[in-house]
């Protein structure tokens, strides 16, 4: 009776039939796939087949999320986005976390010597150009004045 319904529902209007179609197939209704069985599929809870399914599908969405964990640990171990991988020692961790942090801020501060070092350079260069520029001899307007005739 469903193939005949959703055969009827293409006839009529094709979104009918592929409604019809997805309808019997997610209800099962068709009845072409009672006979498979997977492995896992035995029946459980007296027969409920739908409490069934879901506890295959929990549980295949655990070990996926199980795979993704380790996965995921051993990019972590690896040291690569989340931060350095544990040694195993507590000891030599807190000693590197302390090195790494030492040498952070002395990197901070040299960064920060460079800065004052190009400012100062860069104000003795000014300082420099402002003492010549004052020191420079004025020039008189030698253009305003027709330059004298040639003595012979």
């Amino acid at each position: 009776m469903p193939i005949i319904l959703t055969v009827l529902g293409f006839m009529w209007w094709w979104p009918i039939g592929l409604l019809l179609l997805g309808l019997f197939l997610g209800r099962g209704k068709f009845g072409c796939w009672r006979g498979l069985s997977y492995a896992g599929d035995s029946r459980m809870f007296n027969g409920d087949r739908g409490r069934d399914r879901w506890e295959r599908k929990m549980s295949r969405l655990q070990d996926k999320m199980d795979r993704a964990r380790d996965r995921m640990d051993r990019f972590r171990g690896a040291g690569d986005w989340f931060g350095p991988a544990t040694s195993g020692n507590r000891a030599f961790d807190d000693y590197r976390a302390e090195t790494l942090k030492r040498l952070e801020e002395e990197q901070r501060e040299f960064k920060d010597f460079l800065v004052r070092l190009r400012l100062a350079r860069d104000r003795a260069e000014f300082d420099q150009f402002m003492a010549e520029r004052r020191n420079r001899p004025s020039e008189p307007d030698s253009q305003a004045q027709p330059p004298a005739p040639p003595r012979d």
